[in-house]
């Protein structure tokens, strides 16, 4: 962790949590009475002052849960200040039945707390809440039989006093039963280790604060089927994949529906399995029709397909390659969308498919990446042209620090191999914005444009707010 030496702080007399500890300066009394004296910190760091509905006695059957989070302090601290804190900081704990340590490097805090469910639940939810916080990311969460650290309602290692072996040192001299420190499986060793080694600096990706944002639509005309045009046998929806920074398209996604709309789980569900793979590939054609009504012939059109219906037909990309001609397009603006919703039964099949796709010009992308049947074995049996990372890792990234770290990889990974990542499903501001810190620039997702039946969505594009 970085190490950066700072000034300031302030009090509060409510029980609450401090930007920089887990609890404040309130007495044990306070505690236990849950009687809350005014809030006297500074407008700028104000805060909602919450009672914490918390029993104090901890039963024998009461779940003990072990907690890791990281943030990064508002206002900066220098020694003086935590050791102020500490005081309070243990008392409140100590009430709370929870045990923890604090790593601070004069940036970053990573705190674990172990204690009753219910408390220390309480007590992450308060910080999560507390304006003075800021990137508050859950490292960890996890349950177990007994505490690892006993005896020290919170325990500080200040990163820029200690060395990375003497806080090894004095991290295991604090667990009930200490393991080796190197070799250890224990995750919550590790994840201490990793920033206690001064190994977790660089994987700490902060994204802009999301208030400095504003989404705005640019009224443009959009392209919209002629309503008089014979209906379709199989409709679509058009939604793009953006880079929103360029305030660019860079290729629209044609999502197959049910003749009532509904979605492509719900249309392939209504098919007879034998005609699955058949309708898959057939409908397509109505994808490029569509396509070429809306004068789209300069911009990527993204289809989906099923692996096994380039598999089935022996003949399938010779008839996507005719459907193409047929519309007037080009080969090489179109992108075969491999979904991970079913098994790949004969991959030197499916890899001669993809070899037919390319020779012929038409890229290739696997969509829903980490959700479905192949994941990285399917990435490392061929690398496609983008790689789609489902919407299960990308909601609320911003705080959830494993999926920040498999996001992370994924990305590094498609950098090493030349892929382009996309992330899917992105509807908060929050999500983008950790997001394109962590070097993605391909977006897709209700925050920027909703699917629009058989036309062309209004985008919503990011706007800097200016400051005041």
């Amino acid at each position: 962790m970085k190490s950066s030496d700072g000034i300031g702080s302030h009090a509060c007399q409510c029980m609450r949590f401090s930007a920089y500890a887990p609890a404040n300066r309130v007495s044990l009394d306070a505690v236990q009475s849950l009687r809350f004296a005014p809030c006297v910190h500074p407008p700028a760091a104000r805060h909602s002052c919450e009672p914490l509905p918390f029993r104090p006695v901890c039963k024998e059957h009461d779940m003990l849960s072990t907690l890791i989070y990281r943030s990064r302090a508002v206002t900066p601290m220098n020694a003086q200040d935590l050791t102020d804190l500490l005081t309070p900081a243990r008392a409140r704990n100590a009430a709370m039945q929870v045990t923890g340590i604090l790593l601070f490097d004069g940036v970053h805090f990573v705190q674990l707390l172990e204690g009753p469910d219910e408390a220390v639940n309480l007590i992450f939810d308060a910080i999560r809440r507390d304006d003075a916080h800021k990137n508050v990311v859950l490292l960890m969460q996890d349950q177990g039989p007994a505490r690892r650290f006993g005896g020290d309602a919170m325990a500080l290692l200040d990163l820029r006093e200690l060395g990375p072996q003497q806080v090894s040192a004095r991290i295991l001299a604090k667990m009930e039963k200490p393991p080796r420190w190197a070799g250890s499986d224990d995750r919550v060793v590790k994840i201490l280790g990793w920033y206690a080694d001064a190994r977790g600096t660089d994987p700490i990706v902060e994204g802009e604060e999301a208030a400095n944002w504003q989404l705005v639509a640019i009224d443009a005309p959009l392209a919209q089927e002629d309503p008089a045009a014979p209906a379709r046998p199989y409709p679509f929806a058009l939604q793009p994949i953006v880079d929103p920074l360029r305030r660019e398209i860079t290729s629209f996604e044609f999502l197959i529906r049910s003749q009532a709309g509904g979605s492509p789980e719900q249309f392939f569900a209504s098919l007879d399995p034998a005609d699955r793979y058949r309708v898959d590939l057939e409908s397509k054609a109505s994808a490029f029709e569509l396509a070429r009504r809306l004068g789209l012939t300069d911009v990527k059109l993204s289809v989906n397909l099923l692996p096994m219906s380039l598999i089935e037909d022996p003949c399938a990309v010779a008839r996507l390659v005719d459907q193409v001609a047929t519309c007037a397009l080009l080969p090489q603006h179109v992108i075969v969308e491999i979904t991970e919703q079913e098994a790949i039964e004969r991959p030197r099949a499916f890899r001669d498919a993809i070899e037919r796709l390319r020779r012929a010009g038409i890229g290739v992308a696997i969509d829903d990446f980490g959700a479905g049947y192949a994941g990285l074995s399917m990435l490392a049996e061929f690398q496609p042209d983008k790689l789609k990372i489902d919407r299960q890792l990308i909601q609320n990234i911003h705080q959830d620090g494993p999926r920040q770290a498999i996001v992370s990889g994924i990305a590094r990974a498609c950098s090493a191999m030349g892929i382009t990542p996309v992330a899917e499903g992105v509807e908060r501001v929050e999500e983008w914005c950790w997001l394109q810190a962590a070097g993605i620039e391909r977006f897709q997702g209700y925050l920027f444009a909703k699917p629009a039946l058989n036309g062309v969505p209004a985008v919503r594009w990011p706007e800097r707010i200016p400051p005041r």
